[in-house]
């Protein structure tokens, strides 16, 4: 009884962990975010560093890499043909180590609004709820939620009191990194 139930929890284990890594290969990098770099046996090539607001990290040999935007699996390719010109073969190891550039901002008739820095995907639901709910005088069938993409800003409509009722639940969208949602 007690090996199957070790062979059930490291079989869980084993599935968290690699959704988990199939998730952290998509995440982009962005401002404020803070990575672990390291080279192996090389502890000058060893860093923590802050991604600057322009996107921008400083690295030893390679100076500066524009980082924002791109994948940890990215920014590990980059990394390894810059540094093959100062270290045969580099083994690297990049992580995530602090996320501090997924902001979404609530604003208008909630009773909590402001920029909120999420950890993980949220949907409209959940960020009013973070927001602290509705207030009284809110307009529950008017809430816009606005994204920008490739320089233009688009929008989308949320219903508060349809999708609340579990109806037209497809337009409780999960939000992306800097979405403002605006509750009239």
């Amino acid at each position: 009884m007690k090996r199957k139930i070790v062979i059930l929890t490291a079989a869980v284990f084993l599935f968290a962990a690699a959704v988990s890594a199939a998730y952290a290969g998509d995440y982009r990098i962005g401002p404020g975010d803070v990575l672990d770099i390291s080279v192996w046996k090389n502890p000058d090539l060893t860093k923590q560093l802050a991604v600057l607001p322009d996107g921008m990290i400083h690295f030893p040999l390679v100076k500066e890499l524009k980082v924002g935007g791109i994948t940890v699996n990215e920014l590990e390719k980059m990394l390894v043909d810059k540094l093959k010109k100062y270290v045969p073969e580099p083994d690297l190891s990049i992580s995530v180590v602090q996320v501090n550039s997924m902001m979404i901002y609530v604003i208008g008739k909630v009773n909590h609004p402001g920029r909120f820095s999420i950890n993980t995907n949220i949907d409209v639901m959940q960020a009013l709820a973070v927001a602290g709910g509705l207030n009284p005088f809110a307009k529950e069938k008017e809430i816009v939620i606005f994204r920008k993409r490739d320089g233009k800003t688009i929008s989308f409509n949320f219903n508060y009191e349809e999708a609340s009722e579990g109806k037209n639940l497809a337009q409780n969208i999960m939000l992306v990194r800097g979405d403002v949602i605006v509750v009239r």
